[in-house]
């Protein structure tokens, strides 16, 4: 448990809010990697931590948006929901899983939005689907997965959240940003729901280590115009793969103990 945040730790948090902020929520992966080096949490630990926080940075972001107008409240509501069913049964699966694995986990899932980053932007759709019906059929099972993901690794789910509401929902990016953020705050908040009476986190240090990422998040709203997206974009990929790489590299006993002798 910790009482106090350091230097160290202002500044992860701030980074987290940055990478939210101008990368549309993708940047909560950040999250879990630094309660687990900056602050020293074990990883179980830290999943539980980064939840709150990514629902309370988010929610802070989506807010931003919808007075901006960026905000499709509908699909919103509906992929969120779903996903919170995901989120709640994830943390509640992660129980039975290791922290290691979870952490181990995380690194596979890091590689998979270092690798949507790498490859290029989500394509604006030429259609506007802001009036369009939701495709329910493809959207639910999308959802399910994003919740399950969040509640085992403690992640928002926006790097898959945000080509899903680009390419099903055919949403303009800009919309696209706002609606994943509030789909996030939903998702985190059920995701942090089901780990409580599991494990215990203290809220005094989460709250104060959500101030200071909103603060971020809030700057990045300023800066996100003046800085390219697609070299931001690749860079933080660059950023998740040796991450990814070191996450990996520590806990790699999780899958050598899977392999028969």
């Amino acid at each position: 448990m910790i009482s106090a945040i350091s230097p160290l730790e202002v500044l992860g948090a701030l980074a987290v809010g940055l990478a939210l902020g101008l990368l549309g929520g993708g940047g909560s992966i950040l999250t879990v990697p630094v309660f687990v080096y900056a602050v020293g949490l074990d990883p179980k630990a830290a999943v539980a931590a980064s939840l709150p926080v990514v629902a309370f940075t988010s929610s802070a972001a989506a807010i931003s948006h919808w007075r901006q107008g960026n905000v499709q409240v509908r699909t919103a509501l509906i992929f969120g929901l779903v996903a919170a069913v995901g989120g709640f049964g994830g943390a509640r699966l992660a129980a039975h899983i290791s922290g290691a694995m979870q952490f181990s986990l995380l690194g596979i899932v890091m590689l998979a939005a270092a690798f949507r980053m790498l490859s290029g932007n989500v394509k604006e759709s030429a259609v506007d689907g802001t009036n369009e019906p939701i495709p329910y059929a493809k959207l639910v099972p999308v959802a399910l997965v994003v919740g399950v993901i969040t509640g085992v690794v403690g992640i928002g789910g926006g790097f898959l959240i945000l080509p899903t509401l680009v390419i099903l929902c055919q949403l303009p990016m800009r919309i696209a940003v706002g609606t994943s953020l509030l789909v996030i705050a939903m998702n985190a908040t059920s995701g942090a729901a089901g780990y409580a009476g599991q494990v215990p986190v203290d809220w005094s240090a989460v709250a104060l280590f959500s101030v200071f990422a909103v603060t971020g998040s809030l700057l990045a709203s300023r800066l996100s115009s003046r800085i390219p997206q697609a070299g931001l974009k690749k860079a933080f990929g660059v950023l998740l793969i040796v991450l990814a790489v070191v996450i990996l590299v520590q806990n790699r006993h999780v899958f050598t103990s899977l392999l028969p002798l």
